[in-house]
């Protein structure tokens, strides 16, 4: 099999886990980066949840793409779905991507499933950063998880206001 894409908006950009290619600034049409998540496992608990990014419906998404070698993809989407099915929160897609070179391509691409329990929707920003700065799960603090997706976003040239200003909020705690 060929080599494949997949979208990283959140923790796949500064931590994907597996082998990459390449890696590409990209755009995701269709969909938008949300706390739209409650963390119970990584950065929170059922009793103190935490809130991760997901795919939400509408808007854009500009994050970037993984190219990921083809002869890996059986044990690289294993890897994914146990990281990113860990509650069944997300729903496994492909999705056709912009890459900064213009070419589209498909990737795959974990959003939101918004039945789930763990959908947290309309949620203001002060209470996105009252909920991240109180939370820890099994993969440290929830203020963390901001900080180093706020700083990829900017190292990769990707500025993001929600974000920008959810961390501005944290550091006002």
């Amino acid at each position: 099999m060929g080599d494949f894409w997949v979208f990283g908006y959140g923790s796949l950009m500064w931590n994907p886990g597996f082998e990459t290619l390449e890696r590409q600034r990209a755009s995701l049409f269709g969909l938008h980066r949300s706390f739209c998540i409650y963390s119970w496992v990584y950065r929170g608990t059922q009793k103190n949840p935490g809130l991760v990014l997901g795919l939400d419906k509408g808007g854009c998404c500009r994050g970037v793409a993984l190219k990921a070698p083809g002869n890996k993809r059986e044990e690289i989407v294993a890897y994914l779905r146990a990281r990113e099915q860990v509650t069944s929160v997300y729903l496994e897609c492909w999705r056709k991507v912009r890459l900064e070179t213009g070419e589209g391509v498909p990737a795959l691409v974990y959003r939101v499933d918004q039945n789930h329990e763990q959908y947290a929707t309309s949620l203001s920003i002060e209470k996105q950063v009252e909920i991240i700065s109180g939370a820890h799960g099994k993969s440290g603090p929830n203020t963390d998880y901001v900080e180093s997706t706020v700083e990829h976003l900017r190292e990769t040239g990707i500025h993001d206001h929600t974000m920008e200003q959810i961390l501005a909020g944290l550091d006002q705690n």
